[in-house]
């Protein structure tokens, strides 16, 4: 389990390295693209069946 918390640290390294690089205006566009990604339809359907399936794994393994 200590895989998270480092993969949690690099991405915020990589954030802000994106981020100090390219200015506030590209991390506004790459922030939107993000939000965009995660609202779209299929994405909303693909998280939905994985949040049954885990629930569905969690009362079995209880």
């Amino acid at each position: 389990m200590r895989v998270k918390p480092i993969f949690f640290l690099a991405v915020i390294a990589v954030a802000y390295i994106l981020g100090a690089r390219a200015g506030r205006e590209r991390f506004e566009q790459i922030a939107g693209a993000a939000t965009a990604f995660w609202n779209a339809p299929d994405v909303k359907k693909a998280r939905k069946k994985a949040k049954a399936q885990a629930e569905k794994t969690r009362k079995r393994l209880a």
